[in-house]
């Protein structure tokens, strides 16, 4: 029986303008950008519709701006009758997955993201951390090398695991420089410093996630009325309390997304439903597996477009 799993895009999806023709189409979307505008006390809309780019690209607004997008493309979604067997996000996008699954409320989760961005900003001193995407490495070789120069006194990890032949590092401004210049003693065709503001998914990101834990640890979560795949174990997580702890753990893990497509493919899943701004983990998936079904409803018009079998 055919399977469908909504997955939902993290940070570097974002784009000024995004979500407009929800907000300008659909009341119940454009009550959702005005919800994250009164639960943040400024207008984050206005950022995420009108930029500058430089504002829209802060930890700290990306987030929230990602998971409103998402969380009002999901009200449009809502009335097609598409209903998901399972949900995942990438890093982020797991907020916006709970809230597809009714473990938290939006209000809720636009408030925790905008701390946690806060937090993963503050973690780290500026220039002391990096992130560097690895293309073409095995995961296995790629971890050894890891291993081998944080040994050497420099931190360095991996921390998403995203499909076959890409991989990104976080750590350590000097670990990740290691892996730039070491890449291709493991078979890496490129590596590319990526433009962050820290380095999230690694250990150095343990303060951020304790803060995170006190900050969780008031809000309520529910138990998932659909299986939510875990970045953390690539596995089904549905209690409220072991999302919680799950939440907690993934700031500093690295996030396993081809493991829980995979997982997700072995559970039956043939169509996934990519729902926020742009179309990176399309993009993904097809590497992972060419044959399944990707839809990427990121406008108004794709929803319009999306035929409900």
């Amino acid at each position: 029986m055919s399977k469908t799993a909504f997955v939902f895009p993290g940070q570097g999806a974002q784009a000024v303008g995004m979500g407009r023709d929800a907000y300008e189409s659909n009341p119940k979307a454009k009550a959702i950008f005005e919800e994250a505008d009164a639960v943040l006390g400024f207008q984050l809309s206005d950022i995420i519709f009108n930029g500058p780019e430089e504002a829209l690209k802060q930890t700290a607004n990306t987030q929230p701006a990602l998971l409103t997008v998402s969380a009002a493309l999901l009200e449009l979604l809502a009335d097609s009758g598409l209903k998901p067997d399972y949900v995942a996000g990438h890093s982020l996008g797991e907020y916006s997955a709970l809230v597809a699954a009714g473990v938290i409320s939006f209000r809720d989760a636009v408030a925790t993201v905008r701390a946690r961005g806060e937090y993963m900003e503050q973690a780290v001193p500026g220039g002391q951390g990096a992130m560097a995407a690895v293309l073409g490495a095995e995961r296995e070789a790629l971890g050894e090398l890891c291993q081998a120069v944080s040994a050497e006194g420099s931190v360095v990890e991996l921390a998403n695991v995203n499909s076959p032949g890409q991989i990104v590092v976080s750590g350590s401004t000097a670990g990740v420089q290691s892996i730039v210049a070491r890449g291709k003693e493991i078979g890496a065709k490129r590596v590319i410093p990526l433009e962050v503001s820290g380095p999230f998914h690694s250990s150095l990101m343990k303060p951020a996630a304790e803060r995170l834990g006190e900050t969780l640890a008031k809000v309520e979560l529910n138990d998932a009325k659909v299986p939510l795949i875990a970045n953390v174990t690539a596995r089904e997580a549905v209690q409220g309390e072991e999302i919680r702890r799950l939440l907690v753990e993934q700031v500093y893990s690295p996030v396993l997304w081809e493991d829980s497509i995979r997982y997700l493919i072995e559970q039956g899943v043939d169509t996934f439903v990519e729902i926020g701004s742009g179309s990176v983990l399309a993009g993904l998936i097809k590497k992972i597996d060419k044959n399944v079904r990707i839809i990427s409803v990121n406008s108004v018009t794709a929803l319009e477009a999306l035929q409900v079998n």
